[in-house]
């Protein structure tokens, strides 16, 4: 139902399947189609799976499918950060190490397509902010490999702590633990409608007909209204003051790839005036119990501090430049003046300062200055445009 509502919403089937196909997966076929719910009609994606009968995958080999796979390298990033989510889940309930969870519907390619499918579509449209409304909880019982068990799924409900749900009323699976990780690893915030001016609206098309209300995922694309951003996270922080430093880089990483969207370590005097650290780290609501859990286990922390943030941030996207040093990515954001802030990508730069032994700041300034040759290259021919579409106005209304 995500990708149905992302493809009515605008993303073009053939090129999700391109990108699919960067996966090094086969024996499946994604089917689209156009179907009625109800007085509404929307798109329905089925995958279609040649061999029903799939093998259950670890995490390990899941994770190791998609970082292999020739995927953009943000698709990866949230795709692997899903994966993560139903791998703690399910290691969670099942008593042993999240790398070890074995996946059994979830495993399938059909969910891997699903989870990958729905990173590259939010990565295609440039959805750069998810807000999510609170969940349906559907009740009964549900049939699966292991055994029947109680509606929502244990995996379901595990993923979805710390997230607003209701009751539906209605006696069948509503959010799947594969759609509870994408919705908690996308989403950075669950409420209302976020201020913004609309701009298409998908529906995405369930399996069941003749359910009630109708059985559909609605999709809104639009853009905030100002010049900023502004959304609720959580903002985790814990002192330490008996932690080895050799340490903090393994956490960092570790919670980088969890989806952590900034981490500060700061000097700190703490009680008894011994010198420690202050460690905080800027998530996204559905990251919580995932954040705790890699904190209580790599820290000597016994507690750890969570408060709700407004975050204020500029709407930014990615331009490739090309420099002596190959291709660069670089940041660009626009300020409420109307200027660029520009910001090469670390990683990359620091690549292609190695590759041709040059200084890292050298690398920098070429990325800024061909990024700011090519925006002005740009700002100028929409001003050309736009004085050409002045002049043939001004013709036409002499002419009248």
């Amino acid at each position: 139902m995500i990708l149905g509502a992302l493809i009515d919403s605008g993303l073009d089937p053939k090129v999700l399947t391109t990108h699919l196909s960067k996966l090094p997966l086969s024996g499946y076929q994604v089917e689209v189609s156009r179907e009625q719910r109800g007085p509404i009609a929307g798109t329905r994606v089925n995958v279609r799976v040649e061999d029903e009968e799939q093998p259950p995958r670890s995490a390990r080999e899941i994770r190791e499918l998609i970082g292999g796979s020739r995927l953009p390298a943000p698709v990866k990033k949230m795709s692997l950060a899903v994966m993560q989510r139903l791998a703690e889940a399910e290691g969670h309930l099942h008593q042993h190490p999240p790398e070890e969870a074995h996946f059994h519907e979830v495993g399938a390619v059909d969910s891997i397509v699903d989870m990958v499918g729905a990173c590259a579509g939010l990565h295609l449209l440039e959805i750069d902010r998810v807000v999510a409304s609170p969940l349906p909880m559907g009740r009964g019982f549900v049939c699966c490999q292991h055994g029947m068990l109680p509606l929502p799924a244990p995996a379901t409900m595990a993923l979805l702590e710390g997230v607003p749900v209701y009751d539906s009323g209605q006696q069948r699976e509503l959010v799947t633990p594969t759609a509870a990780a994408i919705l908690t690893t996308i989403t950075s915030e669950f409420g209302g409608f976020p201020q913004m001016r609309v701009g298409r609206v998908g529906y995405g098309v369930g399996e069941h007909p003749e359910s009630h209300p109708p059985n559909l995922l609605r999709l809104v694309l639009g853009r905030t209204s100002t010049a900023m951003l502004q959304e609720r996270l959580l903002l985790m922080e814990t002192s330490i003051d008996d932690m080895n430093p050799e340490l903090y880089g393994h956490l960092m990483e570790r919670l980088l790839r969890a989806g952590a969207l900034d981490i500060n370590v700061l000097p700190a005097q703490m009680k008894k005036n011994r010198p420690g650290q202050l460690l905080r780290v800027l998530l996204s609501e559905g990251l919580r119990d995932t954040v705790l859990q890699i904190l209580f286990s790599e820290t000597p922390s016994f507690g750890v501090r969570i408060q709700e943030v407004e975050r204020i941030s500029l709407p930014r996207r990615a331009i490739r430049v090309q420099t002596p040093y190959g291709r660069l990515p670089v940041k660009v954001a626009a300020n409420p003046e109307g200027d660029s802030t520009l910001a090469p990508e670390y990683d990359a730069c620091q690549r292609a300062a190695r590759r041709h032994q040059v200084p890292l700041r050298q690398v920098y300034e070429e990325a800024i200055y061909r990024a700011r040759e090519r925006l002005h290259k740009t700002d100028a021919g929409r001003r050309r445009r736009g004085d050409t579409a002045t002049r043939v106005r001004k013709d036409e209304a002499e002419e009248k």
